[in-house]
């Protein structure tokens, strides 16, 4: 054999023992398993708006996020459930998603009561979850939540933004229709300690069911006392009912929308009833508004544009669930897992500690604070010609 066909068969030899040394040694193989997040929403019953609204947030980003070639070759797959907004159902339905070993983390809807009854069992299965449901009691106290991240505006700061409008607009007395639950009570707790301080009276309070679809007892009841503004705290549905039972019954003071009220972009057969309200929610509701200044700013109107673009109107609750997905992928990429079986603590862990410019806005996570939307994200929209505008 000739020097260099010799020198040359050495080489190959020694780059095959180092391929197979390398393969039979534990060279790390590219994870390429699929990303898989469950999510239980409310797709039928009461709370089928919003759950729909979610399921079509998470569908987009999704595909943005498969696309974008971010996930180091990975995928996100999604896993649906309707709880037909039944707790009894939600939670069986986090049961078996709890089960199972290859999902790697749990988005629930908007269901209060869903959510807070989950809250055990999560932490018993020891799954990562993130709610995009608005109740305190749901990531609080983080202590007793340790599996447990919230994702929607806060009580304390959505009161303490519509005090500031209505001390603003010179309101002293005021009328509040908020919904009958948890929530609705918790966000009653938050106003009036926010209004007293501003040194704004409550006259009378109602309630409202979700699945009311007649609120104008309630108005009525309220506007009795000629209050100089009446306050809503509900879902959208009973939000846009009372001001048409409002302006019906010729009440002329001002209209006021607390976050949870928050809908579709355009007020549709509301438009007139609801002109000038106010409304506290994300200024992503408004993007088409802003002039885009910042990446985070540029993010959200393209998030806007593309959810507009598919769906053919903007929803607002829509970029909670976006950033609830961004969030749980990057707490994957960042948590040290098996192929095909995530790291459920890894993951918590990093979720615990996560920040993030979101489309919805500024998130900040801690090990005190589970609930990570800041109230720096809230800003004042109002009605004008058929649908919410930034306010100024």
């Amino acid at each position: 054999m000739s020097p260099i066909r010799s020198a040359t068969a050495a080489l190959t030899s020694a780059v095959l023992a180092t391929t197979l040394t390398a393969c039979q040694f534990g060279a790390e193989e590219q994870d390429t398993s699929p990303i898989i997040v469950a999510a239980d929403l409310e797709l039928s019953g009461a709370g089928a708006p919003v759950g729909e609204t979610y399921q079509r947030a998470l569908e987009l980003k999704a595909q943005q996020l498969n696309s974008s070639g971010a996930l180091n070759g990975r995928r996100i797959e999604l896993r649906v459930r309707d709880n037909r907004s039944d707790a009894s159902e939600s939670l069986r339905n986090v049961n078996d998603f709890g089960a199972d070993a290859q999902v790697s983390a749990i988005i629930m809807g908007g269901c209060n009561e869903c959510a807070v009854g989950a809250v055990g069992t999560i932490d018993d299965q020891r799954v990562p979850m993130v709610a995009l449901a608005p109740a305190d009691a749901i990531a609080s106290p983080a202590m007793e939540r340790r599996y447990v991240f919230k994702l929607a505006p806060n009580a304390p700061d959505s009161a303490e933004a519509l005090a500031i409008e209505l001390r603003r607009n010179q309101i002293r007395e005021v009328g509040v229709l908020r919904s009958e639950d948890d929530f609705g009570l918790e966000g009653l707790t938050a106003l009036q300690a926010a209004l007293e301080k501003a040194d704004i009276e409550v006259l009378s309070v109602g309630t409202v069911r979700a699945t009311d679809t007649d609120v104008s007892n309630q108005v009525t009841s309220l506007i009795k006392d000629r209050p100089d503004a009446l306050v809503l705290w509900t879902r959208a549905e009973q939000a846009g009912l009372a001001a048409l039972a409002a302006r019906k019954a010729d009440f002329d003071g001002s209209l006021y929308f607390d976050a949870s009220a928050a809908g579709n972009l355009f007020l549709g057969t509301t438009a007139q009833a609801s002109e000038n309200a106010t409304m506290v929610f994300t200024q992503t509701m408004v993007i088409d508004d802003v002039i885009a200044t910042t990446p985070a700013k540029a993010a959200r109107r393209q998030w806007f544009q593309d959810y507009t673009a598919r769906f053919g109107g903007y929803h607002g609750s829509s970029s909670f669930a976006a950033d609830a997905l961004q969030l749980i992928a990057d707490a994957v990429l960042r948590s040290e897992g098996e192929p095909g079986k995530p790291n459920r603590e890894g993951i918590r862990n990093v979720l615990e500690t996560s920040q993030l410019d979101g489309l919805s806005g500024p998130i900040r996570l801690t090990p005190d604070n589970h609930s990570g939307l800041m109230p720096q994200a809230l800003t004042t929209l109002v009605a004008r010609n058929g649908r919410w505008r930034l306010a100024g």
